[in-house]
């Protein structure tokens, strides 16, 4: 007789991490990889931080902290928003998480009930709805083009047939890097306020942008926003992140915490409160993005791909390949195995859509974007 199995892990993969998998084989049997697939910097965390990580491992005990995080990282944190975005935020409201998917979990935990709806624009970061779905909650896909800057609006989502329990907002959004304008965001927040929607605020590429500033939903009382460590700060393999909760969600968040994680990793934490005062070091890598990205959107074209898409921020850049795949993940197979560079097929971001687009990731170094484009345009000749 077959043993039970839960019907909750029957969720599509993170495609992603499997391609950084293929990669990883290649690189270990021998051959180079350019890595532009993993949305992840190429740079260590700030060298601030990884001093702060020593000093913490001669004194400090590094054992469980308070569920909700170390005192002093959740009042930096909240000092932070006063003096970024002029936003007031009691650090009772912070919760510290281990990374942002933590985060996406115990937002979606605390706020909805299985068969709630939440929406989502398409395309957009594929583990939200995976998380949705393993919690049994029913993801709503708003699809967005560059008429709506690739972001969810009040009409598209007036017109859903049902009504919806959530929404997801990312901005910078992955993997298109749009933006929402101040005017925009309030705007949405406003109709969920109206309509008994929770948004929830994905802010994990802040500060990662070019030509214009992101926005915090951070002083909506009612809205959960979360944001990371991993991308602006360079921590992505420290495993940080954090909430912003409105308070009626404040206790249940904690308690969540208390029996799904205990507490996030101590060290990092300890270490991580070091990192609000490394923006020298941190812009130095946002303007090595600017550079990357001007490369690739000067030279990509010359290599055979020439409808791309890259808003304000983030660190990617979406392609529409439809005039020479309709199969994106054959093609980046293809791809990583005739050149080595690996990128990742937008089936990731966009399952109706995605097998005509794909996306670069331009987190890595400038002479790896050279080299990758020089790559590409050999291989399309």
């Amino acid at each position: 007789m077959a043993l039970k199995a839960s019907r909750r892990a029957a969720i599509d993969p993170f495609i992603v991490m499997e391609v950084m998998r293929a990669a990883n084989e290649r690189a270990a049997s021998g051959g180079d990889v350019i890595h532009l697939e993993v949305g992840q910097p190429s740079t260590p965390a700030p060298r601030k931080v990884r001093e702060a990580a020593q000093k913490a491992l001669e004194r400090d005990l590094i054992g469980y902290t308070d569920a909700l995080g170390v005192p002093a990282l959740r009042r930096r944190i909240a000092q932070h928003y006063r003096e970024f975005y002029e936003v007031s935020v009691p650090y009772e409201r912070i919760a510290v998480t281990t990374g942002s998917s933590g985060g996406f979990l115990l937002a979606f935990l605390a706020a909805f009930d299985p068969g709630d709806r939440v929406a989502l624009a398409a395309p957009g970061y594929p583990c939200y709805r995976h998380i949705l779905t393993a919690l049994g909650l029913e993801p709503v896909l708003i699809e967005t083009g560059p008429e709506t800057k690739f972001q969810p609006t009040i009409a598209a989502l007036e017109k859903l047939a049902k009504p919806i329990d959530g929404l997801i907002i990312a901005s910078p959004s992955n993997p298109v890097g749009a933006l929402l304008g101040e005017s925009d965001l309030t705007a949405l927040a406003d109709w969920c306020v109206a309509k008994g929607v929770r948004l929830v605020s994905d802010e994990i590429y802040h500060g990662i942008t070019y030509d214009a500033h992101a926005v915090t939903a951070a002083g909506r009382k009612e809205a959960i926003v979360i944001n990371s460590f991993s991308k602006y700060f360079s921590m992505t393999g420290w495993r940080l992140g954090w909430m912003v909760l409105p308070d009626d969600l404040a206790q249940a968040t904690e308690r969540l915490l208390q029996n799904f994680f205990i507490s996030a990793p101590t060290l990092s934490q300890l270490a991580g409160i070091a990192a609000f005062d490394a923006h020298d070091e941190l812009q130095g890598n946002v303007q090595r993005y600017a550079a990357n990205r001007a490369l690739l959107l000067n030279d990509l074209p010359a290599a055979g791909f020439r409808h791309l898409i890259s808003t304000d921020g983030a660190f990617y850049i979406y392609a529409d390949i439809s005039d020479l795949t309709d199969d994106s993940l054959g093609f980046c197979r293809r791809m990583l195995a005739e050149t080595g560079v690996a990128a990742t097929p937008g089936i990731d971001f966009d399952p109706a859509r995605g097998h005509h687009f794909m996306r670069f990731c331009f987190s890595g170094s400038t002479e790896d974007m050279a080299e990758a484009v020089k790559r590409l345009k050999a291989w399309r000749r």
